[in-house]
């Protein structure tokens, strides 16, 4: 992964910019300051005079005005979403695209995805889809999506039966990450996102864990080179991994740590309920808890890991309404489940993941079942 340093008067400080090494699908990723006003990025990735900005109805009041004027002497086209997950779906999808044939969008319009998760996986289906593939960039909005779900090219909608099941990898040409966006990010929002930033230092870099011991306070806090410390890093891991396994035939499963118990929340809860970082997070307990009760790790591992989540904000205790049953229903139509047998992302030791379906059942429902009230009141102590 090539990672360079810029410094940029213009905007008030330096721009980091990593690559993601796909061959010809490869692309940059910007991180830094007031990148939304740099008309020098923006320009370098839009080939042809159509823009199609897909933003939302929480977004577009903070930033589209500020992105239009940047865009200025282009052609654009502006859809704007209802906000939230019970959103992600094919009747919202449908306005994406009749907002780009309303205008008379072409091949050579490039799609702009200005706002979260759910604006850039809809946004990047729609590329994907519209005359078989038009450009797009992702320009996050939230700590979750600029640390996760911009990075990769995995696209999509949900399905009232399962999260994320309906889309496609499509790559995006670049990706624009102005943290100074976090400044408006509600604090649920922002503590959902660390969740995602947690995880890479539990599948891959045990010395991140340490580093966001010492320094979690100071991004809640959004101090500026803690944040982007934690955005770069955590980039640069996601892209590590979608440059060796970029379909997710292997490797990459290790970015779902927690995913496959999280989907299963978001599912019977009703999606948007609890925030995609939250479920995760209620999630890669369950997946600690379970690779302790293997014998991967230790209860201090465990422990250690949940004391990380709780400093976070994060539940990480599963919904109470939620029994064993209720997660193996969901849990069987998650994308990694092979030949009937649900296979999980799990911790050899802290910084070293596997997926496995290799396990004993009844450990599988004694996780699902287990008194995590109990397990957290003990750290308390």
């Amino acid at each position: 992964i090539r990672t360079a340093l810029s410094y940029c008067p213009l905007f008030g400080g330096f721009m980091q910019t990593l690559h993601v090494n796909l061959a010809e699908r490869g692309y940059p990723i910007y991180i830094g300051s007031n990148l939304l006003g740099s008309r020098e990025i923006f320009e370098k990735h839009i080939a042809g005079q159509q823009v199609a900005i897909i933003t939302n109805q929480t977004v577009a009041p903070l930033y589209l005005q500020g992105l239009l004027a940047t865009l200025s002497g282009y052609s654009p086209t502006v859809v704007v979403l209802p906000d939230g997950e019970v959103y992600k779906n094919w009747e919202t999808l449908q306005l994406i695209f009749d907002g780009l044939l309303t205008a008379r969008c072409n091949r050579k319009t490039t799609l702009i995805a200005l706002g979260g998760g759910v604006v850039g996986d809809m946004a990047g289906f729609a590329a994907a889809c519209y005359q078989r593939g038009i450009d797009f960039l992702q320009v996050p909005t939230t700590l979750l999506s600029q640390v996760d779900s911009s990075v990769g090219g995995k696209t999509g909608i949900n399905h009232p039966l399962g999260k994320n099941m309906v889309g496609a990898f499509y790559q995006p040409k670049a990706v624009v990450i102005d943290q100074d966006t976090l400044a408006t990010l509600p604090r649920r929002e922002l503590c959902a996102g660390l969740a995602e930033v947690i995880k890479y230092g539990l599948i891959c870099d045990a010395d991140f864990i340490g580093w966001l011991e010492s320094n979690l306070e100071k991004i809640l806090a959004l101090e500026s080179a803690a944040v982007s410390q934690a955005i770069h890093h955590s980039c640069f891991a996601k892209a590590k991994v979608v440059a060796l396994d970029e379909r997710e035939s292997g490797l990459r499963e290790t970015l779902n740590l927690g995913h496959t118990f999280g989907h299963a929340i978001e599912t019977h809860m009703g999606y948007g309920v609890w925030l995609h970082g939250e479920a995760v997070a209620a999630g890669t307990v369950m997946a600690l808890e379970m690779s302790r009760r293997l014998g991967f790790i230790s209860c201090s591992d465990r422990d250690r890991g949940i004391r990380l989540l709780m400093r976070a904000e994060l539940p990480v205790i599963p919904p109470k309404e939620m029994t064993a049953a209720h997660f193996l229903e969901h849990m069987a139509v998650d994308k990694k489940v092979q030949s009937g047998r649900i296979r999980l992302v799990l911790l050899r030791q802290l910084g070293d993941a596997v997926v496995t379906g290799d396990y004993a059942e009844d450990i599988l429902h004694d996780t699902l079942a287990a008194d995590y009230r109990a397990i957290v009141d003990q750290l308390k102590i």
